[in-house]
């Protein structure tokens, strides 16, 4: 509409300068206009060509220096052999180069060196020669070829200048195929003499393979030559030029191997095209790196550009020539049929419209001003000055203040766009817009935006807050975290603490949703309090909140708010109802002391909230590290979890249960074991607890029970097979269902199942496990409670619920048959278990000593290393068969 408003307006202003203007302007402007085109085309295209010559410019010079800071990092490794072994050579206070020969070449001098040059990939080695040039040992072979060095350039100058310490050349090559690299050291006797030389070697090769690597395209070329013009190493690779001495030529040619850094354009004296050349010395070495690349390849995309740009004004300028012709033949048509378009927009324009001319007269008014502030047509007409409409709306009761003090401040801003919005007595909403007319005067425009006012106002808050609990989202936070970013630089620390609440999809699935979502208000409200109006709570989604504290990084203070935290959390919620209490798990992250940048601290906060939950929950923890490693660690170990089933990577083992009276095997426990391809067995501590957290425990506990039946089948009718079950699978509510399936798919005999639990999985729901544990019970399987003693032991469960045994936790059995051990515990267990017809089995049976306490103390049953670990199938059926046999 805004668009429509301008249209009119410049139809009545161009209806007034045709009328008074000659075509001829119009043809003189198309004039100006192609030539425009033309030069603007030049300056881009000259512009380009810069642009292009700079970018291949910084690409070399970036090149090269990244080849020196590698190299010179290489290069400080490579002599770090040959440093080794001069001091050890000069250490041995040789005076002689007929003792430097007799003492170096020898077999032990030879393992030493083999032993220093070990892990080291060179042409030959480590190399020792006398003060003649002769070959006296190598770390590569024993004994050495007859081999001399004599006539080498390196070995003259280390030879005859004393000061000369180390020398690099490329030579044909005498230990090796080809040309090489060698860098030779001299060794220097007590008093200065020459005594001999250490040598090492790379071959070109070895460099330009590197080289190849950087990929500078088409026409390049990166070369190594020694500071004195010698070329090294070069790609594309030229035999005939490895060796040469390019320090010739002009005063630009010498500077790449006189200065520190070069990047000129100059003509190649290789193949004489204009190159752009960027080249940079090594600190530590008397070589310099040379990128070229042709001017011609750096400005293929240019020229390609070019081609483009001149077809495109070339098109342009005829187009306009075109354009010009069908306008100077129907401006006059279309005069006409402005005028009439101009009449209709006015009256069916939706916005007020009001034009004043540079005398405050109105020039346009349509009716929807007059029936938006219900005003007389006889008072607002073409004529009326400004001031007077003002008055009228004034007088009318549609406008509120002082007339005068309006009037002035608009027409002291006519020369500029102005936009306010401003509500009415009925409570509308009218965005008025005031636009400089071309003439002096201007143009107003009135449009009822009340529903998009209000809708605007309502999306935005809800695009930056949670619909539930009307904290700031995600969204918002990241964008208050941004500005506490950039405070860092005035010294404003601030910290993070994301929030999980603990077990909150537990409350979801046995309550429901709407008390789950009343959970999540309250926790909101009780973290506000928690916090002063500086910092900033905000939802993250599900059950994940985080506050952002300003103006500490005291790690004292901090942890007392987690603390206050817990502490409010803690206590009872009420939801529709239900009284439920809740905990949290809260990692955090400070800055600037654990980074600056915001990502980093929101991923660190999450590994700190991590930490806290694998550490059991109900706690803080502030980032440290270490975080990151574990945290790395843990979910290779979840993704390997989660292919081990699909791959077969699973085990089950069968541990013995063993009749104490009888001494005979009665019973196996089914106890999982994971085989991985690279880490070997995996402790079932080390995964068992990742299963849980992440619900995979419920399809490899259900495998496993398939597998414990199928297997105990083929046993002799009176062993039976135990078979742990997680408490994630006994909340699942389809326990019953899945072990009903195993017995029929295996054809095991129900009473031969016995199910164990722990005692955590009663502790949520007394009547809800009953439940499930009365349809086992139906089925026919017996029952055991695991681990009894170490958890949330009470004597209500042996009455309340339906147990055939009861296991005795190995804690209890380790110290029997010591001073001050556990058999009256043991004891207590078993005459309770008796009471209530139970079946009692021992945990971590080791030595015969316990075995004999247990039996004098009535246990039933006993499993251990004493007798047997836990087997596999194949074991476990030689064990059995074995004891049938017997």
């Amino acid at each position: 509409m805004g668009t429509s408003i301008r249209w009119t307006a410049r139809m009545r202003a161009r209806l007034r300068r045709w009328r008074g203007a000659p075509l001829t302007w119009l043809i003189v402007g198309g004039f100006v206009l192609m030539a425009a085109m033309a030069v603007g085309t030049a300056l881009t295209v000259d512009r380009f060509r810069q642009n292009a010559i700079e970018t291949g410019r910084d690409s070399l010079e970036n090149s090269v220096r990244l080849l020196a800071r590698h190299f010179d990092r290489q290069f400080e490794d490579f002599a770090v052999l040959q440093k080794s072994i001069i001091a050890e050579l000069e250490s041995r206070g040789i005076e002689s180069a007929d003792q430097f020969r007799s003492e170096m070449g020898t077999l032990a001098m030879h393992e030493v060196l083999r032993a220093k040059a070990s892990g080291w990939s060179d042409v030959a080695g480590a190399n020792l020669f006398d003060s003649k040039g002769m070959l006296i040992n190598s770390s590569r072979r024993w004994p050495v070829a007859d081999i001399s060095v004599a006539d080498r350039d390196y070995f003259k100058r280390l030879r005859n200048d004393p000061a000369a310490q180390e020398e690099i050349e490329v030579v044909p090559g005498r230990l090796g195929n080809g040309p090489a690299i060698v860098f030779a050291r001299r060794v220097s006797g007590s008093h200065g003499e020459f005594l001999g030389l250490v040598s090492r070697a790379i071959a070109p090769e070895q460099l330009e393979s590197f080289f190849a690597s950087t990929g500078l395209g088409e026409d390049s070329s990166i070369a190594m030559h020694h500071q004195n013009g010698q070329l090294l190493a070069r790609v594309p690779r030229v035999d005939a030029m490895i060796g040469q001495n390019f320090r010739k030529g002009s005063p630009e040619q010498m500077a790449v191997f006189e200065r520190t850094f070069v990047s000129m354009q100059i003509a190649s004296p290789i193949d004489g095209k204009d190159r752009i050349v960027a080249s940079r010395l090594l600190a530590g070495e008397p070589l310099v790196v040379i990128a070229t690349k042709s001017l011609d390849a750096t400005l293929a995309t240019w020229h390609t550009q070019t081609k483009f740009f001149v077809t495109v004004a070339v098109l342009s300028i005829g187009l306009l020539v075109l354009t010009l012709y069908l306008i100077f033949r129907q401006v006059t048509h279309r005069l006409s049929l402005e005028k009439q378009r101009l009449d209709t927009a006015m009256n069916t324009m939706t916005q007020g419209l009001l034009m004043f001319d540079q005398d405050e007269r109105l020039v346009v008014c349509n009716r929807r001003y007059i029936e938006m502030y219900g005003l007389s047509s006889d008072v607002v007409k073409p004529g009326a000055y400004f001031r007077d409409v003002i008055q009228h709306r004034h007088d009318a009761g549609s406008f509120h203040g002082d007339v005068s003090s309006y009037c002035d401040d608009i027409l002291s801003n006519v020369g500029h766009t102005r936009n306010n919005v401003v509500e009415t007595a009925d409570g509308r909403l009218i965005e008025i817009k005031n636009q400089p007319g071309a003439a002096g005067g201007w143009l107003a425009t009135h449009e009822d935006v009340t529903a998009r006012v209000r809708a605007d106002e309502r999306i935005a808050h809800m695009a930056h807050y949670d619909a539930l609990t009307d904290l700031p989202n995600r969204v918002l936070m990241r964008r208050h975290l941004e500005r506490r970013v950039a405070e860092l630089r005035e010294g404003k620390p601030f910290a993070i603490l994301y929030i999980d609440v603990d077990e909150f999809k537990g409350v979801n699935d046995t309550l429901g949703h709407e008390v789950g979502d009343e959970l999540l208000r309250q926790v909101a409200m009780r973290l506000r309090a928690c916090v002063s109006g500086n910092d900033l709570v905000a939802r993250l989604g599900g059950d994940e909140f985080a506050i952002v504290k300003a103006g500490t990084s005291d790690k004292v203070e901090l942890t007392a708010l987690a603390e206050n935290i817990l502490a409010a959390l803690r206590a009872p919620v009420d939801c529709k109802g239900q009284d439920i209490q809740t905990d949290a798990s809260i990692g955090i992250a400070i800055a600037p002391d654990h980074g600056d940048n915001l990502d980093d601290l929101l991923k660190r906060a999450d590994l700190a909230m991590y930490a806290a939950k694998s550490e059991g929950r109900r706690t803080y923890r502030v980032f440290a590290p270490e975080y990151d490693a574990k945290t790395k660690l843990r979910r290779q170990l979840e993704f390997d979890l989660r292919q081990a089933l699909v791959r077969g990577e699973f085990e089950v083992h069968y541990q013995p249960l063993v009749d104490l009276a009888a001494n005979v095997v009665t019973g196996c426990e089914a106890l999982l074991r994971w085989r991985h391809p690279e880490r070997g067995m995996v402790s079932p501590a080390d995964f068992i607890p990742v299963a849980e957290d992440t619900g995979l425990i419920g399809e490899i506990g259900e495998w496993v029970l398939r597998q414990a039946c199928l297997e105990a089948a083929s046993w002799p009718g009176q062993i039976h097979i135990a078979v742990n079950v997680s408490p994630v699978q006994f909340r699942s509510r389809t326990l019953a269902l899945k072990v009903a399936a195993a017995l029929a798919e295996s054809g095991l005999a129900p009473g031969r199942l016995e199910l164990e639990i722990t005692e955590t999985v009663l502790i949520r729901d007394d009547e809800e496990a009953l439940t499930v544990l009365q349809q086992l019970r139906e089925l026919g399987v017996r029952i055991a409670l695991d681990d009894f003693g170490t958890g949330y032991s009470s004597l209500s469960y042996l009455h309340r619920f339906p147990f055939d045994k009861i296991k005795i936790d190995r804690s209890f059995i380790s110290d029997i048959g010591q001073s001050e051990d556990s058999s009256p515990i043991v004891q207590a267990v078993v005459h309770m278990a008796a009471a209530r017809h139970m079946a009692t089995t021992a945990e971590g049976v080791e030595t015969e000593a316990q075995r004999e306490v247990l039996r004098q103390l009535g246990c039933s049953q006993m499993q251990g290393w004493l007798f047997s670990p836990a087997v596999p199938a194949a074991k476990l059926k030689q064990l059995l068969s074995a004891q049938a046999a017997a």
